[in-house]
């Protein structure tokens, strides 16, 4: 039987490699599959990385998908332990209203956002709130249990 594995509840992927200088300093390179975060604080978000765009009660404008893409990436690496959640939560939430504001977001509106990762964020980041691996068809489940 041949059988797939994904990760649910993601809406966009990435087509080309995007490279940003971000304020986030990690002690030591940080390199993953699809994403790299030098100590310099140059973030690499690699072509074909999948994230769920803007959350919460909000629409997709393009003014907040940079600032989304940057802002997942790095609950991402939160997620997965690479960066430290309390050390770096905030500094993340506030270049994500930084970069919709660079993108043409109107102030209010980029204030609303931050508010709202702020309030509601913090599950996004935890660790114990990673993506589970599904394998698909079913049958594939009881081959490789997760």
């Amino acid at each position: 039987m041949e059988c797939i594995a994904y990760k649910a509840g993601y809406k966009y992927q990435l087509k080309e490699e995007y490279v940003a200088r971000i304020e986030i300093k990690p002690g030591a390179l940080i390199d993953t599959e699809y994403l790299a975060l030098t100590p310099e604080g140059m973030l690499t978000v690699r072509k074909g990385y999948a994230w769920d765009g803007p959350s919460g009660p909000t629409i997709d404008t393009l003014n907040f998908m940079r600032g989304s893409l940057v802002h997942d990436a790095l609950y991402q690496l939160m997620r997965e332990h690479h960066l430290d959640k309390d050390q770096y939560r905030e500094t993340v939430d506030r270049l994500l209203q930084k970069i919709c504001q660079e993108d043409g977001m109107s102030a209010l509106r980029a204030w609303w956002v931050y508010q709202g990762v702020r309030l509601g964020g913090d599950p996004a980041a935890d660790p114990a709130n990673d993506k589970p691996l599904i394998r698909a068809p079913e049958t594939c489940r009881q081959i490789r249990p997760e």
